[in-house]
């Protein structure tokens, strides 16, 4: 049995944080391996690149989930008790719960709610001079996924809830006041939930047939429980935190278009041109960095030994540029998904697998939805420039995003 390459730095904590996405390609790639040991939160590590180990590192019957996540991103990004930290029964009760809201029609709904809040904001821009893009899309998708979950959103109350997404979004890979902030917002947000969900129960809030809302205040677990108020609260904000979080995406959206205007002509009113350059902006950009599994039972892969318990990434950016699969990976391409059929361990921003038995994210059709949406507007119901700023992207920081935010101006509405 071969001993897995290792980076031999005693603890590559500081390294990870400092150089991001990068951190377990550049390993790979000295080493001349899509597998290499680190040391990372004081422990062993294992990390993982590629197709082949996606499908491994989604094999339930090798990895489990939970005490994989560090605390670090749970109190900020997940939350404690997640859907996310789950295995067997209870996770796939839990994940068809999630599943059950997922409706083609619900999604489409979804993203109705978006295009018109996106249409509404439109006459606002072109009075006010320069908007910058994330702000304007956080606020946007939170007003559209609370009225689309059935949960009550003044208005006055929109810029807190967004501010409180966001933090936990960047949260888990900062340290000092950023992490400490993401902290706050995990446990605000959580106390304002749990009482919506509280109020649901008692009949005080009424909560429409099949929303995100009653689906998770109703939810019972495969022992026939109700989730306690905290884990509800947890689960609820499991919809509206990623979907938020799509606003990043959005952003490279216009950014990619900003990058590529040949693009704005092939995908203005060609739904299969828009699903093309999507996928492409999923692959090419950076969102989610990376996901942990702990080794159920020791094994052995490739000749490598996976010992029991010990703490395993997967390397979804990694995987996503990945030259044996997507070949000139740092070239944006969307006519690279001519074709495309899917590959549940290829293409991987939120992760791999199955997605109504394995750990892919649940709302990953609601990104795609958002996503083009978001390029229809840019291309059919407004024209804008984009004034001189920063706009590259830093990928020592995760979540990555332009440091402007991506201004815009000189809006106009065109349809």
């Amino acid at each position: 049995m071969s001993a897995i390459p290792s980076d031999r730095s005693p603890e590559s904590t500081l390294a990870f944080l400092r150089e991001g996405y990068r951190f377990v390609g550049a390993r790979c790639d000295r080493l001349g391996t899509d597998i290499v040991q680190t040391r990372l939160l004081l422990e062993p590590t294992i990390c993982l690149r590629g197709r082949p180990a996606a499908e491994l590192f989604y094999d339930n019957e090798r990895f489990v989930r939970r005490g994989a996540m560090p605390m670090r991103a749970q109190r900020t990004l997940t939350g404690v008790g997640g859907v996310q930290g789950l295995d067997g029964a209870a996770h796939r009760s839990r994940k068809a719960m999630f599943m059950s809201i997922m409706t083609p029609a619900a999604i489409r709904h979804l993203g109705q709610l978006f295009d018109d809040e996106w249409r509404a904001r439109i006459p606002a821009w072109a009075e006010s001079g320069p908007v910058v893009l994330y702000d304007e899309v956080g606020r946007m998708l939170t007003r559209a996924v609370w009225a689309w979950a059935g949960v009550p959103l003044a208005d006055a109350d929109v810029p807190r809830r967004t501010a409180e997404m966001h933090a936990m979004i960047e949260g888990p890979a900062v340290v000092g006041p950023g992490h400490w902030r993401g902290r706050l917002g995990r446990r605000r947000a959580e106390r304002w939930a749990g009482e919506v969900i509280e109020r649901v129960r008692a009949g005080a809030l009424p909560a429409p047939e099949g929303s995100a809302l009653r689906v998770v205040a109703e939810y019972r677990d495969e022992r026939g429980t109700l989730l306690p108020r905290r884990i509800a609260a947890v689960e609820l904000l499991n919809v509206l935190r990623p979907t938020v979080a799509v606003d990043r995406f959005v952003v490279f959206c216009a950014l990619a278009l900003h990058d590529h205007p040949h693009w704005c002509d092939r995908v203005r009113g060609d739904d299969a041109a828009a699903e093309r350059f999507v996928q492409e902006v999923r692959r090419y950009y950076p969102f989610f960095p990376l996901a942990a599994a702990r080794v159920r039972r020791s094994f052995e892969w490739q000749g490598y030994d996976f010992p029991q318990g010990r703490r395993v990434l997967l390397d979804l950016y990694g995987t996503n540029h990945h030259p044996e699969l997507w070949p000139e990976p740092e070239r944006f391409r969307p006519e690279r998904f001519d074709g495309w059929r899917g590959d549940p361990f290829r293409l991987v921003p939120q992760g791999g697998g199955d997605h109504d038995t394995g750990h892919r994210c649940a709302g990953e059709w609601i990104t795609i939805e958002l996503m083009k949406r978001a390029v229809g507007n840019l291309t059919g119901s407004m024209s804008y420039r984009v004034p001189p700023q920063d706009l590259a992207l830093d990928l020592g920081r995760m979540p990555a995003l332009p440091p402007s935010g991506l201004v815009l101006d000189g809006v106009r509405r065109t349809a």
